[in-house]
């Protein structure tokens, strides 16, 4: 390496933070593309007793740096969280999954028990998740608890892949009496579109643990909508669900209400930008008079609603004990909607509720 890149290394590795059991490189911006230029990150990870934790977003990793780094993890069983997001910046697309097995095999060879794996930002494509199919089938994932895969174009058949891993890794793990109990899953811009969806959405059911799903900006319509809703309400513990910027129109909506009847945890709906339209909204609102209990957002914006069905959301949104925000902008209201809609939860004591309306 030349002087120059070696003092820019020494700089960077200065900078790395650990304690409680994490050990991190994030965000130090290291080009790593060999064995040499990982010594120093390797010699940290093996001295580290009792490593649980190793985030090392923000660099970005080559196939050799990857073999040095999975050498180092073959001796940390006790390895829990790996925050791995935007790691791959300007590598080739042929490169991030042999990285990836790598360091999945690594994992596997210790005998780890992750709880939380974050993958986002990766933009690997479904052939990233092919690279990480094996370790999510694997009995290191079968006590995990988060999965984010943000922002990682997986595509319909990405998802189709995940989904399936997800499908085996439930089954392995629940024939050795443990099943898997994924709580948080973030899957938002990889345009999953409705066959991707339905696919996870069948995982979902499957498992039937999850306390959150965030799948913004994947390009589902309102059939993959209803898979999705028919996976929700077999998953009674779910507190957040956000799908901004999907298609559900009436149907969607309709189906999405009807499955939500059943949750009593649910606290933040997000279906911002997802044309539920007057008659969907007016569904919403019904849900919301007979059910969820402890809801505090719900966000409704563009979503193609006249200002009578907002009103008919304001009001019951208005009578939920702990509704804290109930977002109804870019909607078909018009000053004068906009204003009655103000005026009535103001005479409430609750315009706060609206945010910026």
């Amino acid at each position: 390496m030349a002087s120059r890149d070696i003092a820019q290394l020494e700089d960077a590795l200065s900078k790395i933070h650990f304690g409680d059991g994490e050990l991190s490189f994030k965000g130090l911006g290291m080009k790593l593309d060999n064995t040499e230029s990982v010594e120093e990150m390797v010699s940290k990870i093996d001295q580290y007793q009792g490593l649980r934790a190793l985030r090392l977003e923000g660099n970005t990793v080559g196939v050799d740096a990857a073999k040095a780094i999975a050498k180092a993890l073959e001796s940390k069983d006790l390895l829990q969280r790996c925050y791995w997001s935007d790691m791959f910046t300007g590598r080739l697309r042929s490169e991030i999954p042999i990285a990836l097995r790598t360091l999945g095999s690594a994992l596997m060879s210790a005998g780890s028990r992750l709880t939380e794996l974050d993958l986002s930002d990766n933009a690997f494509g479904p052939d990233g998740v092919k690279g990480v199919e094996q370790l999510l089938k694997s009995p290191t994932c079968h006590t995990l608890r988060e999965l984010r895969l943000n922002n990682c174009g997986m595509g319909i058949g990405g998802g189709k892949i995940l989904a399936e891993a997800l499908t085996e890794g439930y089954k392995q793990s629940a024939l050795l009496g443990a099943p898997l109990q994924l709580k948080v899953f973030v899957a938002g811009r990889n345009r999953l579109e409705n066959d991707g969806a339905s696919a996870l959405a069948k995982a979902f059911q499957l498992m039937g643990s999850l306390e959150e799903i965030h799948m913004p900006q994947n390009g589902i319509n309102y059939p993959g909508v209803m898979a999705l809703a028919s996976a929700v309400r077999h998953n009674p513990e779910l507190r957040v669900l956000n799908l901004n910027d999907n298609t559900f129109t009436k149907w969607g909506t309709l189906a999405m209400a009807e499955a939500l009847k059943h949750l009593r945890n649910v606290q933040v709906i997000n279906f911002g930008d997802c044309l539920v339209r007057s008659e969907g909204a007016i569904a919403l609102a019904a849900l919301l008079r007979d059910g969820m209990p402890i809801l505090k957002e719900l966000n409704l914006s563009f979503g193609e609603i006249t200002d009578a069905a907002a009103l008919v959301v304001a009001q019951a949104a208005v009578e939920k004990p702990d509704m804290e925000k109930v977002l109804l902008n870019g909607n078909c209201l018009g000053e004068d909607g906009c204003e009655a809609l103000r005026d009535m939860m103001d005479d409430m004591d609750r315009g706060d509720m609206l945010g910026s309306l």
